[in-house]
């Protein structure tokens, strides 16, 4: 395998390696290696079956499965992030980590390009550990011991609504509460952990107490020096993880259609600055 850094905060890509074929040990540890240190993982011409693309997953952990659209039906724990050319809104399309209202968040994002448009549907992303180490010392102690509650239905859960309208639940929607500031279980880096996606609020205060810090620190994630910009091809695969970084799929190729394949491992429960 060859690594190769994209930018100064994250990113790499990675040649020289088949995904559709188990992986040997040394390769999952240098993987997992890179993973730590730049936190998405880039691999091109890559020709993955949905089958193929969840062994691949399956290989970096516990898979999770996503309960608000259906799997595939040769790899359940696989589904389909799609829009087509008359959709308007595309799935996810702010900046956020994924499905942080879990008691245990997802650590891996797998993400395979089956169907791009011509032009357009990149996507953003951008490292949580490097919003955090620039926030100022006074911040930084504050944010240290500080939870919030994160909401399935909250910001740009309109997709997880839109499922719980037509299936007619009236249950509460999922919700957990995690550190604000979360300890990398593996690299011991610090990351802020709030997105706009899914944090409610501060538990112990109110949403518009909350609301003046949290817009503050949204805005300090999505600084462009945090960021990169992956363009993709059909065979791309992108491996993020979850705990220390956030993603923005851009919505700027209406009239096209985009058609990825996703899916994700399970994660540990959130631990914070001080805890173990």
């Amino acid at each position: 395998m060859n690594i190769k850094p994209l930018s100064l905060v994250l990113g790499a890509e990675v040649s020289g390696i088949d995904l559709s074929k188990i992986l040997t040990d040394k390769q999952l540890a240098e993987i997992e290696s890179a993973q730590d240190e730049f936190e998405v993982l880039f691999f091109r011409d890559q020709d993955l079956t949905p089958a193929a693309q969840q062994a691949l997953a399956e290989q970096f952990g516990e898979l999770l499965e996503y309960p608000y659209v259906e799997g595939y039906k040769e790899a359940p724990y696989l589904v389909q992030i799609a829009k087509m050319e008359e959709d308007k809104v595309n799935f996810g399309g702010l900046w956020h980590t994924d499905s942080t209202y879990l008691e245990r968040p997802p650590a891996l994002t797998i993400l395979y390009a089956r169907e791009i448009p011509p032009l357009g549907g990149d996507t953003l992303f951008a490292s949580m550990t490097r919003a955090y180490e620039t926030l100022s010392p006074g911040m930084q102690k504050l944010l240290g011991g500080l939870t919030a509650v994160f909401s399935a239905e909250h910001g740009g859960g309109y997709a997880v609504r839109e499922f719980r309208q037509n299936k007619n639940l009236d249950q509460a929607p999922e919700q957990a509460v995690h550190p604000v500031i979360r300890r990398h279980p593996r690299s011991g880096k610090l990351a802020l952990f709030v997105n706009a996606a899914h944090t409610v609020r501060f538990s112990d205060m109110t949403e518009e107490e909350s609301a003046p810090i949290l817009e503050y620190l949204h805005h300090h994630q999505q600084r462009p020096e945090f960021s990169y910009r992956f363009q993709w091809q059909v065979g791309s695969l992108a491996m993020w993880d979850n705990r220390t970084t956030h993603h923005n799929p851009l919505n700027d190729y209406h009239g096209y259609k985009r058609v990825m394949s996703r899916v994700m491992t399970r994660g540990e429960v959130p631990v914070g600055v001080g805890q173990k």
